[in-house]
């Protein structure tokens, strides 16, 4: 039921009430399964999984949504978005942009242990990213086994131009500054990102392949939201910087 709810959702454009109620109580690996049938829905459309993100790893954005922990979804091929190119605010419910910094892995990620070394040692190249955010939720009214089950709230995303390798790169202490037109709407820095991106990865690549999911070389993995997420509409056009990556834009029309 809860994955019908949120495919009915996707095809009308018209978000759905909280599907919490169709799911035993507080039950996340529920959730997850009910994500996992929505990916086999859309690989079977002819879509292809190039990624994961983590969601909810900023205690600002933690607190705009009333969640109290980090989850993860899936990054399919229809989600990338062309850097430069304007994004049709239409395919969106309720969108919300937030900027991260993304990881592209040179090789898989499926250790018994994940931490820091085996992150940075899998990690082919950095880039600046802007992922919008969205849910098929009424009103984003959303918990935990809500947000899981809607691919944790995974909309579209964007990655800048530049790859910079992580080498001793400590991303604790990397600003952010992301403007919509001429007026700065969300900054913050990699502490903001459980407290360092590179520790939200190993979160993501732990919680992945105690699930059957391993992260695989040549992924793309959306690390986490390094300031507040903001609102999108139509004409907005956004600029991130992140110290060190460099820019990466989104219009939308």
């Amino acid at each position: 039921m809860a994955l019908a709810e949120l495919l009915r959702a996707r095809e009308t454009g018209r978000p759905c009430p909280p599907v919490r109620g169709l799911l035993p109580d507080g039950d996340v690996a529920a959730a997850y399964a009910v994500q996992a049938a929505w990916v086999e829905h859309e690989v079977a459309a002819g879509a292809s999984v190039v990624g994961r993100k983590v969601g909810l790893t900023n205690a600002a954005v933690q607190a705009q949504l009333g969640v109290d922990r980090p989850d993860f979804g899936t990054l399919l091929s229809w989600m990338d978005c062309p850097h430069g190119t304007p994004i049709d605010a239409s395919r969106l419910l309720q969108p919300r942009i937030e900027a991260e910094v993304a990881f592209v892995l040179g090789a898989d990620l499926d250790a018994g242990r994940i931490g820091p070394p085996e992150v940075r040692a899998a990690t082919a190249a950095l880039a600046p990213a802007l992922e919008i955010v969205d849910s098929r939720i009424a009103g984003w009214d959303i918990g935990i086994v809500d947000t899981v089950a809607d691919n944790a709230s995974s909309g579209l995303f964007v990655l800048g131009d530049a790859r910079v390798p992580l080498g001793g790169l400590d991303l604790r202490y990397h600003t952010m500054e992301m403007r919509r037109g001429d007026v700065v709407v969300s900054a913050g820095s990699g502490a903001a990102c459980l407290g360092d991106p590179v520790l939200a990865v190993a979160w993501l690549a732990n919680t992945a392949r105690d699930l059957g999911r391993p992260l695989c070389a040549g992924e793309i993995v959306l690390s986490g939201a390094l300031g507040p997420m903001v609102p999108v509409v139509a004409g907005d056009r956004f600029a991130a910087d992140i110290d060190g990556l460099g820019p990466v834009t989104a219009a939308f029309r």
